[in-house]
């Protein structure tokens, strides 16, 4: 094999790795945004009353949310960003539930 042949695959296998070192290092990045979005949820579910109309799924949110925040802290991202996604989806359906239960039946 050629010297350019082999500067071209040497380069080609190296600009791969960089992209893998890039793709991994963004998925590993603090989860800023399902932080945020987890305690935009339980906020709204809490002033949607689900406290006291939902309060197993309210206790469930935010414990989630407690747990999202120790292992952000631990630097534990991915399961940081996993308990995150648990706490958003749990205040939803708190929050649909207060919602449900708030609105009138209708005759």
């Amino acid at each position: 094999m050629s010297t350019p042949q082999r500067r071209t695959r040497s380069f080609a296998a190296w600009l791969l790795l960089m992209l893998c070192a890039i793709a991994v290092t963004g998925c590993a990045g603090a989860p800023v945004q399902e932080m945020s979005n987890a305690r935009q949820a339980v906020r709204a579910a809490e002033k949607a009353g689900a406290v006291t109309l939902a309060p197993a799924l309210m206790a469930e949110a935010r414990q989630a949310l407690r747990d999202a925040e120790s292992h952000l802290r631990q630097g534990e991202y991915r399961t940081a960003r996993d308990a995150a996604e648990l706490a958003r989806s749990k205040a939803v359906e708190a929050r649909r539930v207060a919602e449900a239960a708030g609105k009138p039946s209708s005759p």
